[in-house]
Parts: structure tokens; sequence; C-alpha cells
């Protein structure tokens, strides 16, 4: 009797008294590791719907200010469009607000144009232009 590698070879060195294991463990660790890659695939698939959605980035309105402020300019400061419903412009206002706020280190006058951009979209008429 004779063992080399994974196959045992019994005899007088007649051939047809081989007898080959390596078939059914190469066959039995291809399974296992389709499994293995399978458990792997299916528990990165459940992490990636379980994470939290990313923002998008979204570029805010760059360029200069028209003199009477217009709805369209309006909504390209806020981000938000021209008929957006009144507690998304607010929300809108806020993030903006909050991401310049003289009180944080942003222009007065960039706050005022945000205000002003609110104002006009909510219908109110008590900014009639810009301080500045």
């Amino acid at each position: 009797m004779v063992i080399s590698g994974l196959s045992i070879h019994l005899g007088n060195g007649n051939s047809s008294t081989f007898v080959s294991q390596a078939t059914p463990f190469l066959a039995g660790l291809a399974v296992a590791a389709a499994a293995l890659a399978g458990r792997y695939g299916i528990q990165a698939w459940h992490a990636f719907k379980a994470r939290p959605p990313r923002p998008r980035v979204r570029k805010f309105y760059e360029g200069g200010f028209q003199p009477t402020m217009t709805r369209r300019e309006a909504s390209l400061i806020l981000g938000v469009r021209e008929n957006a419903p009144p507690d998304k412009v607010r929300e809108a206002h806020r993030k903006v607000m909050v991401a310049n706020h003289p009180d944080a280190g942003g222009s007065h006058y960039l706050a005022s144009k945000i205000n002003e951009a609110k104002d006009i979209l909510l219908g109110n008429k008590k900014s009639s232009g810009s301080a500045f």
C-alpha cells in the first residue's frame, strides 16, 4: 500500500485497484467554499441595506444677485422648486441659514438674501428688497 497526496494506491502495481479519494474531497471543498461565499454575500447585502443613506452633495446657488429677487432666484438660493410647499421652504431655509448664519461666521449680506428668498417663496410681502 502506497499513500501519496490525497490518493491511496492499493495492490501490487496493478492500476485497476487504484482508489481515488481526491475527487470527493475536492467536491466537498468546493461546496464549502461556495457556502461560505454565499454567507458572506448575504451578510454584505444586509449590511449594505442597513446603512444610513448618504446625502447627495448638492451645489448651492453660485453667482451674483439680481437687484430685485424673483421666485426663480429665491428657489435657486434655497435649493427647492418654485412651487415647493411651505414646510419644504422652511426646512431648506433652516439648512442654508445654519451653514451661513452670521453668528457662526457667515455673512450678514448672505443671511439677508436667504431670508428674502424665504419670504418671497412663502408669499410674505414684508421684505421689498435687501437692506444692502
